[in-house]
């Protein structure tokens, strides 16, 4: 079953060149994902009744152009499997002006909370009514990162604490703000090299979970350059660890990044 939705991105979602921010981008295929889920009549409150949640595990991201301030945003959205009832991928395409605009390709683990036996959320099984429910429609990915060739680069390090307003229902922090992190340790690159980081354009990017992430918790993003797209755009890994004894890897990301000064202005700024 596929799903159309309208969708609104507010004004605090664009930057001061009036496009879309990447991170809200991503809040907008949340959004998508959402009103799909409630359609088929499990909203929100019958997870929590029921004691069950979807968490990202992967997420996949291009896109095609940025998107204006004004232009009228909808969604199209559909699972596509569930694998052994418990990994869901998810596809979604956000047309702006009845263009697409952006593709994401989600995988989802579906979880149960432990609360009683002190063990948080687990992975578990989804009931044959849920799977029912959602109507999986064997399509995708719609979403894949383009191929690049090696180029590296000198590692950068951004720390900073997790706020407490940063918690999601989950009491975690949302997948979406990952990718604000990844892109304002670029954007601190960019500007100690004389350049403004609105002008960053996104073209691509991939995140993997590995530990959820809570408030108060010190996180570590190290980036460096990696790559080099045919098209000139900036491949860059990004790890997010938590400066704990042990340390943590919470997240790893790819991000491909561009200029709007034009094609392979970025990398240079990484040398």
């Amino acid at each position: 079953m596929k799903h159309d939705i309208p969708l609104m991105l507010s004004r605090h979602c664009f930057t001061p060149r009036d496009v879309a921010r990447a991170g809200d981008i991503w809040r907008s295929f949340q959004d998508a994902a959402l009103v799909g889920s409630s359609r088929v009549g499990w909203p929100p409150s019958r997870y929590r009744e029921e004691g069950i949640a979807f968490i990202v595990r992967t997420m996949t991201v291009v896109h095609h152009r940025e998107i204006k301030y004004g232009e009228p945003v909808r969604g199209q959205t559909w699972v596509s499997e569930f694998r052994r009832r418990i990994i869901t991928p998810r596809q979604i395409v956000l047309y702006a002006s009845d263009e697409p605009a952006a593709t994401a390709t989600q995988e989802w683990v579906h979880v149960r909370e432990r609360i009683k036996e002190g063990e948080g959320i687990a992975p578990a099984r989804a009931s044959e009514e849920l799977i029912a429910s959602f109507d999986p429609v064997p399509e995708g990915p719609v979403a894949t990162l383009p191929s690049w060739t090696d180029a590296d680069g000198p590692e950068s390090r951004f720390v900073f604490e997790v706020w407490h307003t940063d918690m999601d229902p989950l009491a975690h922090v949302n997948h979406p703000l990952y990718l604000d992190w990844c892109d304002e340790a670029t954007s601190r690159v960019i500007r100690a090299a004389g350049v403004d980081p609105q002008n960053m354009v996104p073209v691509a990017e991939f995140v993997k979970w590995r530990q959820a992430v809570i408030a108060g918790e010190t996180i570590e993003v190290r980036t460096k350059r990696m790559g080099r797209t045919g098209t000139g755009a900036t491949v860059l890994s990004h790890q997010l660890v938590k400066l704990q004894e042990p340390e943590v890897l919470a997240a790893e990301a790819i991000t491909i990044r561009d200029l709007v000064e034009g094609p392979g202005s970025l990398g240079a700024l990484f040398d």
